[in-house]
């Protein structure tokens, strides 16, 4: 699989935030492979003409938010992970489109790499693709019940249907409530980076809801993380550490074909991809 096509980019928007190009760079140089890898700014609506535009150079895309039920939608085969989730974060490219969600596994070994893999409750924070991920990997550590908090009602209704089909007993919440929750071990924000919530109903989900772990990195700290840290004194994870897993799940992809299948010397890609992660 590292011969041939050599181009690859992550699409999203906005995009100009993507630590992705400095992990996957730093990767394919230890490697040795002479591949290319940047971004692009694709919205939804764009989405389908930019990868049809593609000539075949192009070996693979992840993707970020808003498109990640889109490249769901093009994919011609889907792993299981894409499939339960309805998104795909990971295309790979050639006489067909392979759609791989490499989210669920990243998020596992990122929440188990803090230390907070052994959380029994949870809230996920957030109603798109990247919380259908979070509700996945909690349940494959073992958490059974999930409350949900989203800025929709019909976010709330998808996500509680989603719990049910994928055996998680599912509860909700309004965003904005101030009325204290119960108690969490821990709590996963899918939330963007940029979504501010009121002082007050952050405050509230930071005094009961354990342990932060944030999908977003940039900007840095949110508001929540900032709630957090004023508040308690649970630890506060960014996501980068989320990002770093993902990515590494999509190289394997890009290289092998297999999520699953390990990179030549993994060990030492992923502290090359770790020191690229923490120069920025």
């Amino acid at each position: 699989m590292s011969d041939g096509p050599s181009r690859l980019a992550v699409w999203g928007d906005p995009i100009d935030h993507s630590r992705s190009p400095d992990l996957h760079g730093a990767a394919y140089r230890l490697l040795g492979l002479d591949w290319e890898y940047g971004r692009r700014q694709v919205d939804e609506s764009g989405f389908d003409e930019a990868l049809d535009g593609l000539d075949a150079s192009w070996r693979g895309l992840s993707l970020t938010m808003p498109l990640k039920e889109r490249a769901f939608a093009r994919a011609d085969v889907l792993d299981d992970d894409a499939r339960l989730t309805g998104a795909a974060n990971t295309l790979l490219l050639g006489a067909s489109r392979h759609g791989f969600n490499t989210d669920v596994g990243g998020l596992v070994s990122a929440l188990e790499t803090a230390g907070l893999g052994s959380s029994r409750t949870a809230r996920v924070l957030g109603g798109g693709a990247t919380a259908r991920s979070a509700m996945v990997s909690l349940l494959r550590l073992g958490v059974t019940d999930v409350e949900v908090v989203t800025r929709r009602r019909e976010q709330t209704d998808d996500l509680i249907a989603f719990g049910e089909r994928i055996g998680i007993r599912t509860g909700s919440a309004p965003l904005d409530s101030e009325s204290r929750p119960d108690r969490v071990d821990l709590t996963i924000s899918t939330l963007p980076g940029t979504v501010v919530l009121p002082r007050s109903a952050a405050t509230t989900l930071a005094v009961q809801g354990g342990a932060l772990f944030s999908a977003a990195y940039a900007p840095w700290p949110t508001t929540l993380a900032e709630a957090w840290a004023a508040a308690t004194g649970a630890p506060v994870v960014t996501g980068l550490e989320m990002l770093l897993h993902q990515a590494v799940r999509q190289i394997r992809i890009f290289l092998h074909g297999r999520p699953e299948q390990t990179l030549p010397d993994e060990a030492g890609v992923l502290a090359a991809m770790r020191a690229a992660m923490t120069a920025g």
